[in-house]
C-alpha cells in the first residue's frame, strides 16, 4: 500500500466534491446533465450534491485516516463508489459521449485506486539494514 499516495488521492477526491457541493454545474456539464443553454436544473443541482459530499467525506476519510487499516477500509468505499459511478452512469446518462466519458474517469479514478493500495512502497535502502550493535560500557 503506497500510503503517500492514498492520502494524495483521498485529498483530490475531498477537494473535488467540495468544489461540486459549490458548483453542480462541474459534474453536470461533463455528464450531459444541463439544457440547452448550458444550465443546470435545481432538482439535477440537488442530486448531484450528495453524491459530492459522498466524494467529499471518503476522501477525508482516507486524507486523514489514522492507520493504515482505517485508510485501506476507506480506500475500498473509494474503489467501490468509482466502480459502482462508472456502472450507473454508463446504464443512465442521456448521450453516448457523455456515458464514455464518465465511465472513463470513474474507472481511471477507481484503477489508480486498486494500483496504489496494491503496491509496495519503494525500497530506501534501509529496511535491509540489521539494527545497531547494543551500547556497552567503556
Amino acid at each position: 500500500m503506497r500510503e503517500s499516495y492514498l492520502r494524495l488521492i483521498g485529498a483530490a477526491t475531498a477537494a473535488y466534491g467540495l468544489a461540486v457541493i459549490a458548483r453542480p454545474e462541474l459534474l453536470a456539464r461533463p455528464s450531459g446533465l444541463v439544457d440547452r443553454i448550458g444550465q443546470v436544473a435545481p432538482e439535477t443541482a440537488t442530486s448531484l450534491r450528495p453524491l459530492a459530499w459522498r466524494d467529499a467525506a471518503n476522501g477525508l476519510a482516507m486524507a486523514l485516516a489514522p492507520n493504515r487499516s482505517v485508510l485501506g477500509a476507506a480506500t475500498a468505499l473509494r474503489i467501490a463508489s468509482d466502480f459502482g459511478d462508472a456502472v450507473l452512469l454508463a446504464a443512465t446518462l442521456p448521450e453516448r459521449r457523455h456515458r464514455v466519458g464518465a465511465v472513463a474517469v470513474s474507472v481511471a479514478w477507481g484503477a489508480l485506486s486498486v494500483a496504489a493500495l496494491a503496491s509496495r512502497p519503494r525500497a530506501t535502502g534501509t529496511e535491509a539494514l540489521p539494527p545497531p550493535p547494543p551500547v556497552t560500557g567503556p
